[in-house]
């Protein structure tokens, strides 16, 4: 392999890493620009090896999306509804929402995971009995529940501050924040597919507070859409900026765009090989977030196993119902039984580990 990344001209990367030099700017963009997507992998997963061996996470959990509803106008998204009467759009009631975690009093589930369109008309109340109904139904059940973008709406629609938000929410059973909203915090590129939600300072900065009160988070970056090699890369190193400050990322998610049912559907989707390479650079940029996920509802469930070898060593968990990537034209399953996905990474040549929302080992024998 120490041919082949010479001759990729990954040599001098190779050395860096093996030091513990921290990778900048211009080392991430020609990881990108490297043509040997193999040698930039074998890298990845050397990494990716160092942190967790064979281990590879998920957790058993279900995703629910409350409302459509949304004021936001982002051009990628084929799931927000302008108005409450508009074709397709939803607003579940409380009992609704509540009911699917009662379907599911049978399955051992460790996660509630809630993302809504950004609705202008429902009140506070709504959001705070939502997460005291799942407890009250499962005391034990992990809420994580609303993007940073939900909360800034909140916050500006409700009159109160992000940190006022945050603690009425976690008084409520919030337990973490998913990493939603992010897209790309690249100023340039959130001017043209979502400019009339919070923008990447204040998508950090809330992150920022919640560690300070004691939550974890993730990251995500959208990407394959009208960003530039340069953006994705300063992107992570934001999230790696931050993450120095407060350690409360767990995971960085790359999140692929999908064009169909939206305003940008004149674009092509992302191939596997630039599936591959984000997670691939995403691992070797961010040395301190500790787990890279393949969200395989995104990236099709076939080349979030490939990745297993690209980086990566999370693949989210059984999600179980999900409209946001499928409104988009997802061809993915919508669920995954906790044996189908400890098949998918026992197959992959893996060992699959059952978590919970905080990375604590549930099982590796069920699976």
């Amino acid at each position: 392999m120490h041919t082949r990344l010479a001759a990729a001209g990954l040599r001098d990367m190779a050395d860096k890493l093996e030091a513990g030099v921290r990778l900048q700017l211009e080392d991430g963009v020609r990881l990108f620009e490297c043509p040997d997507l193999i040698a930039l992998g074998w890298l990845a997963n050397r990494e990716r090896e160092r942190r967790h061996g064979q281990q590879t996470f998920f957790n058993h959990n279900i995703r629910l999306e409350a409302t459509n509803v949304c004021v936001a106008s982002c051009l990628f998204c084929a799931f927000a509804r302008l108005q409450p009467g508009a074709d397709g759009a939803y607003t579940m009631t409380l009992e609704e929402a509540w009911d699917k975690l009662r379907a599911r009093a049978d399955q051992t589930l460790t996660e509630v995971h809630v993302v809504n369109g950004l609705h202008p008309d429902l009140p506070w109340d709504y959001y705070l009995e939502l997460l005291r109904g799942f407890k009250r139904i499962k005391p034990t059940i992990h809420l994580k529940c609303f993007t940073a973008v939900e909360i800034a709406f909140f916050s500006d629609l409700y009159g109160k501050t992000d940190e006022q938000v945050l603690r009425e929410l976690m008084d409520a059973g919030l337990d973490s924040l998913p990493g939603g909203g992010a897209e790309v915090f690249a100023a340039r590129v959130r001017r043209k597919i979502c400019h009339d939600k919070c923008d990447g300072e204040r998508w950090l900065k809330i992150h920022q507070l919640a560690h300070r009160l004691g939550l974890r988070s993730n990251v995500t970056m959208l990407y394959g859409h009208i960003e530039t090699n340069a953006e994705r890369v300063d992107h992570m190193l934001q999230a790696r900026a931050l993450q120095d400050e407060t350690r409360g990322f767990q995971a960085f998610i790359p999140l692929a765009f999908h064009p169909d049912n939206n305003q940008m559907r004149k674009l092509p989707a992302p191939t596997a090989a630039d599936t591959l390479r984000v997670h691939a650079v995403a691992r070797l940029m961010l040395d301190n977030i500790p787990h890279i996920k393949a969200f395989w509802i995104a990236t099709g469930v076939e080349i979030a196993q490939t990745s297993l070898w690209f980086g990566v060593d999370d693949l989210d968990g059984t999600v179980q119902e999900e409209r946001i990537y499928h409104m988009a034209g997802a061809p993915t399953p919508e669920a995954m039984t906790p044996g189908e996905i400890g098949r998918l990474i026992r197959t992959a040549g893996r060992m699959p580990v059952e978590r919970d929302t905080l990375y604590n080992v549930v099982s590796t024998s069920a699976v």
